[in-house]
């Protein structure tokens, strides 16, 4: 079986997902989707901060926990699914990679429910979460990296210049058709950027 890597590019309450496997040197996309990570999807439940804030501090902790479970369920969900379709395709699902946002850690319920800023950073914080625990609990090795390090390493680590591996990632999509925004393109290039790694 050949290799595959699932890259996440995560929002509040879903996240593209974009896999990849390798063809004789070359990326091929192998599946492609938007992964919802809330069982009902509206503004109550994909930004779970913005609703916490305003609960009693007892419900604001249990409706963050709920929430934190409940991503976490359905990122896991999505990664097995995916495992399963991969391998029917004759590839092995073994690494993720999971873009970063570039803040700082967060500091306790209260201090964030305080905060608006930290309020839109810990409800997407929630969700990338939930990916990278998802895919420990799926036995997906996890390469995670900075959004605005992506680039960089990226070029380093497959040795292609940013120009034209911007062009390759353009290229990669124009097959399969919209949607291949920069969701798409980001999730793709972490997803191959996950199986370089393995090899160097």
């Amino acid at each position: 079986m050949k290799e595959a890597a699932v890259g996440f590019r995560a929002h509040s309450g879903w996240s593209a997902l974009v896999a990849i496997a390798m063809n004789k040197g070359e990326p091929v996309v192998v599946a492609r989707r938007r992964v919802h990570l809330v069982k009902t999807f509206t503004y109550k439940f994909r930004q779970p901060y913005h609703t916490a804030q305003k609960l009693t501090p007892e419900e604001a902790r249990l409706f963050i926990a709920r929430m934190r479970k409940e991503a976490r369920s359905l990122a896991a969900r999505a990664i097995r699914t995916l495992d399963a379709e991969l391998e029917a395709q004759g590839h092995k699902l073994t690494r993720s990679g999971l873009l970063l946002a570039s803040g700082r850690p967060l500091p306790p319920l209260p201090k964030i429910l305080a905060a608006h800023s930290l309020i839109h950073t810990a409800d997407g914080e929630l969700f990338r979460q939930a990916l990278l625990h998802a895919s420990a609990r799926c036995r997906l090795v996890a390469v995670t990296i900075r959004e605005r390090e992506l680039m960089d390493a990226a070029s380093h680590a497959l040795r292609t210049k940013p120009v034209v591996l911007s062009r390759r990632i353009a290229e990669l999509g124009r097959p399969l058709g919209p949607p291949w925004s920069q969701d798409e393109k980001l999730a793709s290039i972490a997803a191959w950027l996950a199986l370089a790694r393995k090899r160097l």
